[in-house]
């Protein structure tokens, strides 16, 4: 696996999880996380190059093993024993765009109503049984196509159901996904059903970097004497996965390793025991793999730190990682009493004084009188109006540090109006591969998606032209009807949020903040891309563009500090013009514009900053922009300045506490009660 350059690039905990896995594919997979061009897609493709390779039936489209055949493969009877061709083994790529029916196959519905013939044309996880399936974005891919992939892997079987005929074959195969988390995330949900996850990073020392960058360039001159260089090295690894491979089943899990297992696992709060069973089977496999008959602590310690750190993520903002000392003191406590004959396990490194370790170390820092304490820092202060003088640590005149969000809440959906054409998700109406059948239409090709009772009327009038005499009912090409579904998808949330001093006291931009952080929470449930322009001071900026990364905007949101005018015509100018670009880009996806003001405007003396905010509207709303103002006024006195906003915008107007689901679910409860 040093093809071109993974040998140098700091990523020994991505080898191991693919070779952990290339010795026990039941593990489930391996996802790798990390920055753009740190040779993921590289590291994954070398490792079909060390693979052992595999005996085949001849033929056979679904690579059924003749010694012991799948009895249900399409291709098939096989019988035990049949004529072997032996091959490497493939390393299969889905891309990103792929259909349901590129992955898992498909019938072919004309021959099979029109000719009674079963015809099945396998997809990639035929193609990919008893080898590599590797998935490049995997964040990027549909839902339902991420759970399709991990529903194989963890059954080793595929299920292709089209009306009432159904096809199944084996597909067992190492899954390995990579993603950029700049990009968007995975679901906890899809997450949890990976087996391992890394983390890779570019390398930090000058010197690593030079090494990558020279073997980039042998590389590039001489690809055969590049591969031939290192031939002896991958010979010899892959001699090691098969030795490891035969050596797995003689591998003993004590109870003892066991306990550890499930005492770690039990230790960082993990849901299910998904994680009991993947963390088991990589610490037997590391066994192997290390030349040991019996699982030991060093195994159950390695396979927890692949295994875990994904499996503890509580909501999508937070980061996987895995505390050491955690695991060390899970791994201590569950370690068995010693006999009487044997000796205490060494304690911990650290002092051996009975503190139990070093005091925290005192701040000494020499203060002014007045100054407050670090504890004292962290301590809130009273709300106060904007600060129109100089900021805390000399920030420009008007503008306060970022103020932390309120806790976030579940909020009720916001849906932009009609039916689209964009990709899966789940806000908005629209067209989809999956979903309600609302209509049939005549297919442009091949049926994918039959909609029987349409075909059914399609042909009855012609059956008598047909000579039809029998009970069956005669189907010609024309007849066919495909089926039209209705689902969701997914949006471009694009948030326009006033940061201005008007926005008022800590208090206040809290509650604001806190409220953007639930509708992008909401926004990565329902697999929306998101971006966030802000305004403030003299002018409005492009905080975020675009992008899948929910926590990046939501990270850029609580850095954001407030203070200064109030320039609302910029921030609804710079949205248009984001939007504008975005069409282009991604022309399918409709977006939905929320703006989070108090629809105040200021601007330099002698202008009409209001009339030019209301302009800016009136211009989104020509371009058809569905938008939603949340009118973050309060106080006794209000001027309902956003609900002119959100008139001239053609949106709906929520007050800031109207936002909270449950907020939507007592309103309906009392219009029904008035009722």
């Amino acid at each position: 696996m040093t093809y071109p350059f993974g040998a140098v690039v700091g990523m020994d905990d991505m080898r191991l999880a693919l070779l952990l896995n290339a010795v026990s594919p039941a593990i489930g997979g391996v996802l790798v996380r990390g920055e753009k061009g740190t040779a993921k897609s590289t590291t994954v493709r070398a490792l079909a190059a060390v693979l052992p390779p595999v005996a085949v039936v001849p033929g056979c489209r679904f690579a059924c093993d003749p010694a012991a055949p799948d009895p249900a493969c399409p291709d098939g009877p096989h019988e035990p024993g049949a004529p072997a061709q032996t091959r490497p083994a493939r390393l299969v790529e889905l891309p990103v765009g792929a259909s349901e029916d590129r992955v898992v196959g498909s019938l072919d519905l004309e021959r099979a109503l029109t000719e009674g013939v079963k015809a099945f044309e396998p997809g990639l996880l035929a193609a990919a049984h008893r080898g590599v399936l590797y998935v490049d974005e995997v964040n990027l891919l549909h839902d339902h196509l991420v759970d399709l992939l991990l529903d194989a892997a963890a059954l080793g079987t595929a299920y292709v159901e089209r009306e009432g005929v159904s096809v199944r074959h084996a597909a067992r195969f190492l899954l390995v996904g990579t993603m950029n988390p700049e990009e968007g995330e995975l679901r906890p949900q899809l997450l949890d059903r990976f087996g391992l996850t890394v983390e890779v990073a570019a390398p930090r020392d000058p010197a690593v970097r030079a090494e990558v960058v020279r073997r980039r360039f042998a590389y590039d001159a001489d690809p055969a004497g590049f591969a031939a260089a290192w031939a002896g090295e991958e010979a010899a690894l892959a001699e090691r996965i098969a030795g490891a491979r035969a050596r797995l089943p003689h591998v003993v899990l004590s109870d003892a390793a066991l306990q550890q297992v499930t005492a770690v696992c039990a230790a960082f709060d993990v849901d299910g025991l998904r994680a009991d069973l993947v963390t088991a089977r990589a610490a037997v496999a590391h066994a192997a793999w290390a030349g040991r008959d019996e699982v030991t602590e060093d195994d159950v310690r390695v396979a927890a730190r692949l295994a875990l750190p994904h499996r503890r993520r509580r909501n999508p903002f937070d980061a996987p990682g895995l505390d050491d000392d955690t695991l060390d003191q899970a791994l201590e406590d569950s370690r068995p009493e010693p006999g009487p004959d044997e000796d205490p396990p060494p304690p911990p490194d650290g002092p051996d004084d009975d503190g139990g370790g070093a005091p925290p170390p005192r701040d000494d820092t020499p203060r002014a009188d007045g100054d407050p304490s670090p504890a004292e820092e962290g301590r809130s202060r009273d709300d106060g109006p904007p600060d129109e003088g100089e900021g805390r640590g000399g920030a420009p005149a008007g503008e306060r540090a970022a103020v932390a969000p309120s806790d976030p809440f579940r909020a009720r959906r916001l849906e932009v109006p009609g039916v689209g054409a964009g990709a899966a998700g789940r806000r908005s109406k629209a067209r989809a591969e999956r979903g309600r059948v609302v209509g049939s239409v005549r297919p442009n090709g091949p049926v994918t998606r039959l909609h029987l009772v349409g075909t059914v009327l399609a042909a009855a009038p012609h059956q008598t032209a047909r000579g039809r005499t029998g009970p069956g009912l005669r189907v010609a090409r024309e007849d066919l009807r495909q089926a039209t579904l209705e689902g969701r998808e997914g949006n471009l949330v694009l948030f326009v949020v006033d940061a201005s001093g008007s926005m008022g006291s800590r208090a206040r931009m809290g509650a604001v903040k806190g409220a953007v952080l639930s509708l992008l929470l909401d926004a990565y449930q329902r697999r929306d891309k998101v971006g966030l322009v802000t305004f403030r001071g003299a002018d409005a900026g492009l905080a975020l563009p675009p992008t899948w990364s929910v926590e990046a905007a939501a990270a850029r949101l609580r850095e954001l500090p407030t203070g200064g005018r109030t320039p609302l015509a910029a921030g609804l100018l710079r949205a248009a013009d984001t939007l504008r670009v975005e069409r282009v880009r991604d022309p399918q996806r409709r977006p939905l514009l929320v703006v989070v003001t108090d629809g105040r405007a200021t601007g330099p003396r002698g202008t009409d900053a209001l009339g030019a905010a209301h302009a800016a509207a009136q211009r989104l709303a020509a371009d058809g922009t569905a938008a939603v103002v949340v009118d973050c006024e309060s106080g006794p006195v209000r001027l309902g300045l956003a609900g002119v906003l959100g008139a001239h915008l053609g949106a709906q107007t929520l007050r800031l506490e109207e936002l909270a689901a449950e907020s939507l679910a007592a309103t309906v409860r009392s219009v029904r009660e008035a009722a």
